[in-house]
């Protein structure tokens, strides 16, 4: 039986896609403007996220406590929200729609290891959350997974395949429980 040997571990082939001095650079940024609660004015982290590369839209509202991985592989759109503590780990890109939500403490989980390996390589896909995504507190969306437009996913649920459009998600793994019914103005 053959057993798991971190000591061949090697992810030399992954780019984080910034040199060490952008990189280090953006986790001082990341600690003092983001992570750090007592910063709570918006405009000034979507200013420092397009300056580091990111795409960030108008209207965008970035709430204290966030954590991003490295933000020139983030796109957010127009008027999306993202809340106290949301995590974004992303060493694959995330494009986040139009109209989203991602309320206190969710994650958006990119990487991850295959255990079937004794290598314990590392496992990288982006993650798409198209218009109106809603994803609830402390939920998790994993990488390769894409949150169709209005999907939505229940506080406390997982999200590791894609959820389809206006459906509504809960559990650990996410099944669809109902469909989503948005009333006309």
């Amino acid at each position: 039986m053959s057993k798991t040997d971190l000591s061949r571990y090697d992810n030399s082939w992954f780019n984080t896609g910034g040199g060490f001095i952008k990189r280090t650079a953006w986790f001082v940024i990341n600690v003092l403007f983001f992570i750090n609660p007592i910063n709570p004015i918006s405009s000034i982290k979507v200013m420092l996220l397009r300056l580091f590369g990111a795409q960030i839209g108008k209207g965008v509202v970035i709430k204290p406590g966030v954590n991003i991985k490295y933000p020139w592989k983030l796109s957010i759109g127009d008027y999306s929200w993202i809340g106290e503590k949301v995590w974004i780990d992303n060493l694959d890109q995330v494009t986040i729609g139009r109209h989203c939500c991602l309320s206190q403490e969710a994650m958006l989980l990119i990487g991850n290891h295959n255990y079937k390996l004794p290598t314990f390589d590392l496992m990288v896909a982006p993650i798409t959350l198209e218009d109106g995504v809603w994803i609830g507190a402390r939920s998790i969306v994993t990488g390769g997974v894409t949150c169709q437009s209005h999907s939505v996913l229940a506080i406390n649920s997982v999200a590791s395949l894609n959820l389809h459009q206006n459906g509504i998600y809960r559990g650990n793994p996410a099944e669809k429980v109902k469909e989503r019914l948005i009333a006309a103005d």
